[in-house]
């Protein structure tokens, strides 16, 4: 039987106890243990069945402002004091940090919610190949031009994570995550096109049906097919809701306090400053009930909140762990580990909406490559999507590259839209930018 949260919270404590016999004058620890259920199915048979079972500890040890870290996925006690061991020894041998250490005591998080991220799902793999198989047949009815497929997958996972530190803090909580998705490809003549869609949710009751999913991702795959290249220009683009997530994770990575120590931002030393239009706005809010990346405390105890990271088109803040914070003489902002849902407004257009005011451009509804350069901002990426004229989708297009540099991105978005509503933990319309260039034949 797997140990319960408080059998590994116990586990936690024990290590910080050990450390501090070993001489540690603090100490923090971190164990998750998850189990789960991967069923994939193709061509109405099932392709593989796959039973997993996953646990690990990290701890971190300090003599003073030196650091050691060590890691082991065997949770048994001789094991968990031979890593205690190790982040001992690497400590005594390493060089002394002045921004190493726990985060300040005060900004521990005290009677935390409850975020109701558990919801396992006691799926039985005659199950999970039923709903999977639907999610595909649903894809292969559609049309008689879904040729094939790469197969429908169900995944189930619940799992704890527990934290702790010298301080005093120990906490943890349990979490589930739940995804179906389907992969299929069309033929037309010598034409082939490859698609996709998914859901993925804390609570299993609330994925979406497997034949909706289905036959999404056949239509996004035969949407596709008889793409033309098009020559070189000058023109708005919009970035569909499902795509424009990325350009997010382009703005958090900027303003991260590791990027802004290392100067290896595009947005260096840009707090307060104007880099969105001013009705643009930007928030993370960690403590969304199941929400995909909610968590009560992030990787050191430190206490979530919701926050602004843009209003009114400025930025607010930069997203710091404890080390970070002291590296720019600030405070933690309660994201060690990273950014936890994100949202952006939209400024009330749907996508239809936002294509008729546009008139004439692309719709990109694919990117390839990794063409953000986080010094510059330069943006550069192979895309794939649909020419507009007249307000309306013209044909699919495709083996083009869109460029530009991300800080003009921000400054030239015309509009958001209102159609937000797409798996994940960032919430987003879709970015019309004014003017980038199209590379094509």
């Amino acid at each position: 039987m797997s140990p319960s949260i408080e059998q590994l919270e116990q586990m936690v404590a024990d290590l910080l106890t050990e450390a501090k016999k070993l001489g540690a004058s603090a100490a923090d620890a971190a164990v998750s243990r998850s189990a789960g259920l991967s069923l994939t199915v193709r061509m109405g048979e099932t392709e593989t069945i796959e039973h997993t079972r996953d646990q690990g500890l990290g701890i971190t040890v300090f003599f003073g402002q030196r650091k050691g870290t060590a890691s082991t996925t065997d949770l048994s006690p001789a094991a968990i004091r031979e890593a205690v061991d190790k982040a001992c020894t690497i400590a005594k041998n390493t060089s002394e940090d002045d921004c190493a250490g726990l985060a300040d005591a005060t900004l521990m998080a005290k009677d935390y919610p409850d975020l109701d991220l558990h919801h396992p799902w006691p799926v039985s793999p005659d199950e999970a190949m039923h709903t999977a198989l639907q999610a595909e047949q649903a894809a292969r009815d559609l049309d008689p031009r879904i040729s094939n497929s790469e197969g429908a997958t169900l995944s189930t996972q619940s799992g704890s994570f527990i934290y702790g530190n010298s301080h005093g803090f120990v906490g943890g909580y349990p979490t589930s995550r739940h995804t179906l998705s389907c992969v299929v490809l069309s033929e037309d003549g010598d034409c082939m096109q490859r698609d996709y869609w998914y859901d993925t949710r804390r609570d299993w009751r609330k994925l979406a049906t497997p034949e909706s999913i289905g036959r999404k991702a056949a239509q996004r795959a035969l949407a596709k097919l008889h793409g033309r290249q098009l020559g070189t220009r000058q023109a708005p683009v919009i970035f569909r809701a499902d795509i424009a997530p990325g350009l997010l994770r382009g703005l958090t990575s900027a303003i991260r306090g590791h990027a802004q120590y290392r100067q290896a931002s595009f947005l260096l030393d840009a707090l307060g400053e104007q880099i969105f239009p001013d009705w643009v706005e930007i928030r993370e809010d960690p403590l969304i009930p199941q929400g995909l990346s909610s968590a009560p405390f992030d990787n050191e105890g430190v206490a979530t909140y919701p926050k602004s990271l843009i209003r009114n088109g400025r930025l607010e803040t930069y997203i710091l762990d404890s080390y970070s914070a002291r590296k720019l003489g600030m405070q933690t902002t309660g994201n060690a580990g990273g950014v936890r849902n994100l949202s952006m407004e939209s400024n009330a257009m749907d996508l239809e909406q936002m294509l008729g005011e546009m008139g004439k451009g692309l719709l990109v509804t694919e990117l390839m490559g990794q063409g953000l350069n986080p010094v510059t901002g330069d943006y550069s990426r192979g895309a794939a999507g649909f020419w507009v004229e007249n307000g309306e989708i013209q044909y699919p297009v495709e083996e083009i590259t869109i460029a530009g540099n991300m800080k003009d991105m921000f400054r030239q978005l015309v509009a958001v839209g209102s159609d937000d509503d797409i798996p994940g933990s960032v919430r987003t319309g879709s970015w019309w930018i004014e003017n980038m260039t199209i590379a094509g034949n």
